[in-house]
């Protein structure tokens, strides 16, 4: 078991990760929920795969459990579902003293994770991230929202969890493009902040990943740590952590959240601006050659697909990071060594 503590001026809480710890889960959170009604929030692959025995343990050890089911993808991640969710609470009888627990991806943790910040201003919760792309980052420093129609992840808050519970086991189920796509995560972790975390990615046999998950994790754990506990508000540091997310995120609009996961809409942001910036002399040389490199290993995509670039360039305008006039691209000085480069929006073009 490997634990971490993320210590903020009004929040404090633990990430535990321990492999197979979904067999004992009652240990880990009867003291965030004894005595108290909780709701579980989850989708519908994770509940035919981890739901029904989740749902069946706590009943065993006397919890008052109940659960909420809402279709996969990040087309729920949206206002509609988040009102569904509201009414669940409601017809249910949710009180602030209450908990909600988010058994899923990072669409459940996200959407989760705003209802509980809103819901009657406030109910505490509990995330249990069971893809790699939660596990490794959205479960993690408290950011919570959801979609609109102009952009993703437009309408949102800052809510901490309870307790953040990380198995690892659970990856072992996900189907081989849902595990790459948490790999572009990993990659981008080493990218801004760990040309360790990078080495030891280009050296491990793909075959042998789930072997090394519990260490991939916890460093990329223990870097969102220091960079949230630095900047919590997202005001400066931690924008470091969206490197190759404006275009990824420009990328997953433009398809309808339907043609590319979240992961490979990152992956070909991180190498496509990198490619910009690289040529521009603002990263060092061969950078871009060695994320494309990691990027091939793990199966993700690299090249920009065929999009209309104008139509991509107002979409990345309407991206969270602007600020008036400017808009914040994060860039590479190499590999493990991260920067903002601030520049005006009529610029965007040079890197597109």
């Amino acid at each position: 078991m490997r634990t971490l503590n993320i210590n903020l001026p009004d929040k404090n809480y633990a990430i535990i990760i321990e492999k197979n710890m979904l067999q004992n889960i009652h240990k880990y959170i009867e003291k965030y929920i004894h005595g108290k009604k909780s709701v579980v929030i989850t989708d519908e692959n994770v509940y035919d795969v981890y739901g029904k025995a989740f749902i069946n343990h706590l009943k065993k050890y006397g919890f008052d459990v109940h659960l909420i089911v809402i279709p996969p993808g990040e087309q729920s991640k949206s206002l509609e579902m988040l009102e569904h969710v509201y009414s669940q609470l409601i017809n249910l009888g949710i009180t602030k003293s209450d908990r909600l627990i988010a058994l899923g991806g990072g669409v459940i943790g996200d959407l989760s994770g705003f209802a509980a910040a809103t819901f009657l201003r406030g109910v505490p919760f509990i995330q249990i991230p069971t893809s790699l792309i939660a596990q490794v980052d959205s479960s993690i420093g408290g950011k919570t929202a959801v979609n609109l129609a102009l952009g993703k992840n437009l309408v949102g808050s800052f809510y901490h969890p309870e307790i953040v519970l990380i198995d690892p086991a659970v990856l072992t189920t996900l189907k081989p493009r849902y595990l790459w796509d948490g790999m572009a995560e990993v990659i981008k972790y080493g990218c801004i902040r760990s040309s360790e975390l990078f080495s030891l990615l280009e050296n491990i046999e793909i075959e042998d990943i789930h072997d090394h998950m519990e260490e991939i994790i916890y460093q990329c754990c223990a870097i969102k740590k220091e960079i949230v506990e630095k900047d919590e508000k997202d005001e400066n540091t931690r924008m470091l952590l969206n490197f190759g997310h404006t275009i990824g995120h420009g990328i997953e609009k433009l398809y309808g959240y339907s043609e590319y996961t979240h992961g490979e809409g990152v992956a070909i942001g991180m190498h496509h601006i990198t490619q910009k910036s690289e040529s521009l002399g603002l990263t060092g040389k061969e950078t871009t050659v060695k994320i494309k490199s990691l990027l091939n290993k793990y199966h993700l995509p690299s090249q920009l697909p065929d999009v209309n670039k104008s139509t991509l360039i107002k979409t990345l305008l309407n991206d969270k990071k602007s600020r008036g006039s400017k808009i914040n691209l994060i860039l590479l000085n190499h590999i493990g060594d991260s920067f903002i480069h601030t520049i005006d929006k009529a610029s965007i073009g040079e890197f597109i």
